[in-house]
């Protein structure tokens, strides 16, 4: 027993091994990442510029602008330079003839067969279309369609030779931080690549289909069109606008995301221009008090504020209505909704779920074209008759009066326009600052229609009795509506 004691005591202790093994292991592990990294990030983006180059595109366009028309001399009537400095103008081409005016921008290839994908500010009112490729060869281009909404053109050019072309990729997969190249030809200076990281996702700037890739990567005038790259080669926006103070790049970029413009291209290409779903309505997002007001547990959906003749309207939609699904897809909000409709084919008849006065409805609507819906006018209701004289009334910091002939013409009303007029507001009260000002129109409170006093007191009443926090106005300003929830308590 004392021998083995000793020789047990003479042995490596077994606390210092395990601390060499774990050392070990924890060393073997960084370089592994370490190289899993330089995997991640290669040394050079040279071996993709060189593979994707081919099918970016320079594009110079050509427009003829009408001569001056303001004042031309700097020079006195009578003075004895005017001869000269009308000659001057003259030669450097500043008289009244029309003269050429050209712009630059960017593009890429999509198809072997020469289609060009560019953003339609970019060719829009141009008499001639240049494309000089990689190589230096140029090739005239014909306009195959536009949309302006998305800010997206189509071009073709005949080739005697099949064109390198890059494939759009999927950007919904692209994530925040990954990495990404442009490509172009900033400020004219001919084909340049810049590359940074994706910023942010689904930006939006001021169109209803915008959904823009955020990237720091430098874009400058004359990037216009041209593409974004993931580290695949693959095309996943196209390069759109920059936000900067100067004109110059300060590292925010917005690119339209492929999956956007896949869709446009595709009409493009079949149709040479776009046919969009439309459902004819005006929406507005549903916040947290008009929620509680008409007793929607949550604020997802679209409320519907108007419905006009079309297609809604003919599918039963009322005012007032939640749009709670979209042929079987949750909507989010009015953004979302409005994407899932214009990415829905003319014509299709799909089911719409909405939450009318507490109970979810289902509805089957067959989607018109909004393309030639544009600039539809909302379907007026027919004319009642109306009080013989105003009433007024004080009431949640609002003063409201029926509305006379009079009170229709001072607010440039139509001659049937129903509801109550807003003549005053408390400036220290809920509705001022919720947006409400003399002159609107309130034409339904509870979700029911109002012509008189004694209706919105009866609204109010009822309001109140079913236990609701905050009484919910539809408020239309310059024909323009929209929901206001307002609170009861005292």
């Amino acid at each position: 027993m004392q021998r083995q004691a000793i020789a047990v005591s003479g042995r490596l202790s077994p606390m210092p091994l395990f601390r060499a093994l774990w050392l070990g292991a924890l060393a073997l592990a960084f370089v592994m990442v370490q190289a899993l990294m330089a995997q991640a990030r290669p040394e050079s983006l040279a071996p993709l510029a060189e593979q994707i180059s081919p099918s970016v595109v320079n594009i110079t366009t050509s427009t003829v602008i009408e001569g001056r028309t303001g004042p031309q001399g700097i020079v006195p009537e009578g003075s004895p330079f005017e001869d000269f400095f009308r000659e001057f103008q003259d030669r450097n081409g500043q008289g009244d003839r029309p003269r050429r005016s050209s712009a630059l921008g960017s593009g890429f290839v999509i198809s072997e067969d020469g289609f060009i994908v560019t953003n339609n500010h970019v060719i829009e009112g141009a008499d001639e279309i240049t494309i000089e490729f990689f190589s230096g060869e140029k090739l005239v281009a014909e306009l195959v369609g536009t949309d302006p909404n998305t800010d997206i053109a189509l071009l073709k050019v005949e080739a005697d030779e099949p064109l390198q072309h890059v494939p759009f990729g999927d950007s919904d997969t692209a994530r925040v931080g990954d990495w990404v190249v442009a490509m172009g030809n900033p400020l004219g200076q001919g084909f340049s690549v810049s590359a940074g990281i994706v910023s942010a996702r689904n930006r939006a700037l001021s169109g209803s289909y915008d959904d823009y890739i955020q990237t720091d990567a430098a874009i400058n005038r004359g990037n216009s069109g041209g593409p974004l790259f993931n580290m695949d080669g693959e095309v996943i926006g196209v390069n759109t606008a920059i936000l900067s103070p100067n004109g110059g790049s300060i590292g925010i970029g917005f690119s339209m995301a492929s999956n956007v413009v896949i869709r446009v291209v595709d009409q493009l290409q079949e149709f040479g221009e776009t046919r969009r779903g439309w459902l004819g309505v005006r929406i507005q997002d549903v916040t947290d008090d008009i929620a509680e007001a008409i007793g929607l547990k949550s604020t997802t959906g679209a409320l519907v504020t108007s419905v006009p003749d079309g297609p809604a309207k003919d599918g039963g939609m009322q005012d007032g209505d939640v749009i709670l699904s979209f042929a079987g897809v949750d909507v989010a909000d009015t953004r979302g909704l409005v994407r899932q409709v214009g990415n829905s084919p003319v014509g299709e008849t799909v089911r719409v779920v909405v939450f009318r006065n507490g109970e979810t409805v289902t509805l089957r609507v067959t989607l018109g074209r909004r393309e030639e819906a544009e600039g539809a006018v909302p379907a007026v209701a027919a004319p009642e008759e109306g009080p013989a004289e105003a009433e007024t009334k004080d009431v949640l910091g609002l003063t409201l009066s029926t509305l006379t002939d009079e009170l229709r013409e001072q607010l440039g009303a139509d001659a049937d326009q129903e509801g109550l007029a807003v003549v005053e507001v408390d400036e220290t009260s809920e509705a001022f600052e919720k947006g409400l000002r003399a002159g609107d129109i309130i034409t339904e409170a509870g979700q029911q229609k109002v012509n008189s006093i004694g209706e919105f007191e009866t609204r109010l009443d009822d309001v109140k009795e079913a236990g609701r926090k905050s009484l919910l106005l539809l408020v239309r300003r310059a024909g323009d509506p929209r929901f206001v929830a307002l609170s009861l308590a005292e």
